[in-house]
C-alpha cells in the first residue's frame, strides 16, 4: 500500500522538533496500544538522541492486556526509556504522568529549573487529548482525524513542569508495509488516502488468524469462510450495508468492520508482537539490500549510449592499420 502523508505542515514540524530538541528534558511520546511499534516514529528516536522518552500507551481499554504485557516487558529495564498503559479519559493515569516524568528527570522540576517536556506523537493517538487532561483545560482541539495539531505551542502544568507540543508528524517512507496497513486499520491514515475495502481486508484476516472467538461473537458467523472477502460480505449482509437487490455493498461492508475495529465493538485486541516486529524487520532490510544489487547491476548495466559509441569508435581506429604520408619528390 503506498500512502502518500507527508505534507508541508509535517515537514515544517520536523524542523521544529530539531531545534527545540536540545531545549527539552523529556519526550512524552504518545503511542497508540494497539500498535506500540507501528505509531512509534523512527525519526523521532532518531532526533532525541540520549533525551529520555516516557512512552503512554494511549488507548488502553482497546487493547489486548496480555499482549500489551509483551511490550512492557519488551522495554523494562532500558535507562531512556519508560512506558505504561494509559489513557486520557483516566484521571488517575492523567494524575501519574507528572510523577513518571519527575522519575525520568529527577535533576529538575522546581520553579528555576522546570522540567522541559515535549509532547510528541504521529496523529490520531490522543496527543491533543493529553493536553487539554493535563492542563483541565481545553488548550488543545481534539478530532478523530489525523492532523489536528499544526502549531506548536508552549503551556505551563505546573511551576515545576512545562509543556512543549509539536504537531503530530509521520515520516516520508513507511518501509515495512504490514506496518502501513496496522496504521490504516487502527486510523492512523486519512480515510481519503486508502483504499477502504484493501484495508479492511488486511484487518478482517488479522482478526480471523488472532482473535477468532471475538470476531464470530460479534456477528454471530455460524461458519467462517477461509476466505476474508466472503467473511467480509456477510458481516456486510448481517449490518445492512445492502444495495437494491440485495447484493452486499462491499465499500458499505468495510466501512462497518473498519468503525468496529477503531472503536473496540469487535474487543480488545493489539496488532503486533515484539518477536513479530523483530521478524518483519529482518525482512525488511533483506528487501533493502535486494533492491540496492538491483539498482547497482541497472547502473552498471546502463552504459551511456554516447561512452558505447565513443568505445566502438576507439576499437575501429585501433584496428585500422598505421599510415604515413607520402612526400612528392617530384616537388
Amino acid at each position: 500500500m503506498s500512502v502518500q502523508w507527508y505534507p508541508g505542515h509535517m515537514n515544517k514540524a520536523r524542523r521544529e522538533i530539531e531545534e527545540v530538541m536540545t531545549q527539552v528534558d523529556i519526550v512524552i511520546e504518545v503511542l497508540d496500544a494497539r500498535i506500540p511499534d507501528s505509531s512509534q516514529n523512527p525519526m523521532l528516536n532518531t532526533l532525541r538522541g540520549e533525551v529520555p522518552v516516557l512512552r503512554l500507551l494511549n488507548k488502553k481499554d482497546l487493547a489486548d492486556k496480555t499482549r500489551l504485557n509483551l511490550w512492557l516487558d519488551h522495554w523494562r529495564g532500558s535507562e531512556t526509556v519508560l512506558a505504561h498503559p494509559f489513557s486520557t479519559q483516566d484521571k488517575a493515569d492523567v494524575n501519574k504522568v507528572s510523577q513518571w516524568v519527575a522519575q525520568m528527570v529527577p535533576h529538575r522540576g522546581t520553579a528555576e529549573k522546570p522540567i522541559r517536556a515535549m509532547i510528541a506523537g504521529i496523529p490520531n493517538v490522543g496527543k491533543s487529548s493529553l493536553m487539554n487532561a493535563l492542563l483541565g483545560r481545553r488548550v488543545a482541539k481534539v478530532g478523530n482525524e489525523p492532523a489536528v495539531t499544526k502549531a506548536q505551542q508552549k503551556l505551563k502544568v505546573t511551576n515545576g513542569f512545562q509543556l512543549l507540543d509539536t504537531p503530530g508528524i509521520l515520516w516520508p517512507k513507511i518501509e515495512n508495509p504490514d506496518a502501513s496497513y496496522r496504521l490504516a486499520v487502527t486510523g492512523a491514515v486519512r480515510d481519503t488516502a486508502i483504499d477502504y475495502e484493501d484495508v479492511a481486508l488486511v484487518g478482517l484476516k488479522f482478526f480471523m488468524a488472532d482473535y477468532l472467538d471475538a470476531l464470530v461473537t460479534r456477528y454471530k458467523l455460524k461458519t467462517v469462510d477461509a476466505d476474508a472477502y466472503e467473511v467480509l460480505k456477510v458481516i456486510g449482509s448481517k449490518r445492512g450495508a445492502l444495495r437494491s437487490g440485495g447484493k452486499v455493498d462491499m465499500h458499505k461492508a468495510a466501512e462497518v468492520f473498519l468503525s468496529d475495529v477503531r472503536t473496540g465493538a469487535i474487543g480488545p485486541y493489539v496488532m503486533e508482537t515484539p518477536e513479530m516486529i523483530a521478524r518483519e524487520e529482518i525482512l525488511v532490510e533483506e528487501a533493502k539490500a535486494l533492491k540496492e544489487a538491483k539498482r547497482l547491476a541497472k547502473l552498471a548495466a546502463a552504459v551511456p549510449q554516447r561512452q558505447q559509441q565513443q568505445n566502438r569508435e576507439y576499437r575501429h581506429d585501433q584496428s585500422q592499420p598505421q599510415q604515413t604520408d607520402k612526400q612528392d619528390d617530384n616537388q
